[in-house]
């Protein structure tokens, strides 16, 4: 093959610059990525043509700015709850099939969407098909010394799905929220409802510590609980009445010591209920002797507003803040439920303060099943549907997937300004992109700028879609 001459070296290396600089816009930076949901699903979390960036004065009065000196929040990240009965779905598929799904679901390379958070109980859920406890005993019995303790029903699937989720992605990070303690601990001797007994404060500090001990002992870090979930609704099965007056003495005099006693690093957080309470977590970080102990307060929004958690920040903005709960009913309205999650929860929790954002749950059944008997919930629709090895993604998961994709553990939130009927929130990543979510919510298509400096942007969304931004 014959060399090309100096010449003609010149004018290739020159159309190759020509090209280069064509390919990425008057700002002689690269374009903008995308990926689109359209609520009405004619396009589920898809990769669109590169939106140019430009220096020129933007075609539309509308504009999202965004602001990357102004930060907020560092993110731990997005996921779902990993129920007994999601992880009893999820054992039940042939090995390959459950690789492939949760290589989808947790790994960071490619196009997976690398969810960095999840939830588990501690002992039985609602979603369980058996309520248990780590320390069941016959009626009269009692165990203060917790010899008996025992992960029980949880090595049958939680805990084999959890080792295959940390061997595709080991950073993910673990919640463990109890629905009840022993019922030989509760004042009414019932999964369901009742308080702890004073006489078990101490007993109940142990189980957390052990709880965390023995899933060490499985290659299993917990990286925080909280106290109880829900603990103002004694009516799910099981469940604990625990009011914050209570919260906060079990937590500085007999769960804060444990913790510390036994030398764990595990955060502590308080509340786990709705936002139509801030007075409950405020109560409790104002006693300085449990608020030591304490690393922030979680939410979920089946009740009040998501700018209450910014009501807490404000209280203790020392503390941080976590949502850790939000249902889909099935059969699940896609065309209501995903944009409602994005605008509320995406972007509503993390605009005021959040660190996660978990769906509940991470997969269910065709027939919403198991659930436990006397308020257990027989409509959540999981973020998969699972029916032996055929997988059906549904509203969560593409709500997760619009973050965890690009918002990888890390992330810190930056300023983006607030455009009516264009809910947005913006994030920084570890590697130094910027990633822009950004939801129509209206009734027709929005045409908007995305300015960044002195680059702009023009996007178009219709009614009611999501766009994830990156660059």
């Amino acid at each position: 093959m014959n060399l090309p001459d100096s010449k003609s070296k010149i004018i290739l290396l020159v159309c190759l610059l020509l090209t280069h600089w064509l390919s990425y816009g008057q700002s002689g930076k690269g374009g903008i990525s995308y990926w689109l949901t359209n609520s009405d699903k004619s396009v589920l979390f898809e990769k669109q043509k590169p939106l140019p960036l430009s220096q020129s004065k933007p075609a539309t009065g509308t504009i999202i700015e965004i602001n990357e000196k102004e930060t907020y929040q560092t993110m731990d990240g997005f996921g779902f709850t990993l129920t007994g009965g999601s992880a009893s779905h999820l054992i039940q598929m042939s090995k390959a099939s459950r690789a492939a799904l949760l290589k989808e679901m947790f790994s960071t390379a490619g196009t997976n969407i690398g969810m960095s958070y999840l939830r588990v109980s501690i002992g039985a859920s609602d979603l369980n098909a058996t309520i248990f406890s780590y320390d069941d005993l016959p009626q009269g019995q009692t165990d203060p010394e917790l010899q008996k303790f025992d992960l029980g029903a949880d090595r049958k699937d939680v805990i084999p799905i959890l080792k295959e989720i940390l061997a595709i992605n080991p950073k993910v990070k673990i919640l463990g929220s109890p629905w009840s303690p022993p019922v030989w601990m509760k004042d009414n001797n019932d999964t369901r409802g009742g308080s702890l007994k004073p006489e078990f404060y101490d007993a109940y500090a142990k189980y957390f510590v052990r709880y965390i001990q023995e899933m060490k002992k499985e290659g299993i870090r917990i990286d925080a609980i909280t106290v109880q979930n829900e603990p103002l609704h004694p009516g799910n099965n099981p469940s604990l009445l625990m009011l914050a007056k209570d919260q906060a003495i079990f937590v500085k005099n007999h769960l804060g010591p444990a913790f510390k006693s036994a030398k764990l690093d595990t955060k502590i957080i308080i509340y786990d209920h709705n936002a139509d309470k801030p007075e409950y977590p405020i109560s409790v970080l104002n006693d300085p002797d449990a608020k030591k102990y304490i690393d922030g307060s979680a939410f979920h929004l089946y009740g009040g507003k998501i700018e209450a958690l910014s009501e807490v920040h404000n209280a203790h903005p020392d503390k941080n803040l976590y949502f850790t709960e939000q249902w889909m009913g099935a059969p699940g309205k896609f065309e209501e439920d995903f944009p409602n999650h994005i605008r509320d929860l995406t972007i509503g929790a993390t605009r005021n303060w959040s660190k996660t954002v978990l769906e509940w749950n991470l997969s269910s059944n065709p027939e919403n099943k198991p659930f436990t008997d006397r308020g257990g919930c027989d409509r959540c629709l999981g973020g998969v549907t699972i029916d032996k090895d055929k997988v059906t993604r549904n509203a969560a998961y593409y709500v997760v997937a619009h973050a965890s994709s690009f918002v990888r553990a890390g992330s810190v939130r930056i300023a983006s300004n607030v455009v009516d009927k264009l809910p947005n929130v913006a994030f920084k990543t570890p590697d130094g992109k910027k990633v822009l979510i950004v939801l129509n919510d209206s009734d027709a298509a929005q045409t908007f700028a995305i300015r960044d400096g002195k680059n702009n942007a023009l996007a178009t969304l219709k009614a009611g879609s999501v766009a994830t931004f990156v660059w």
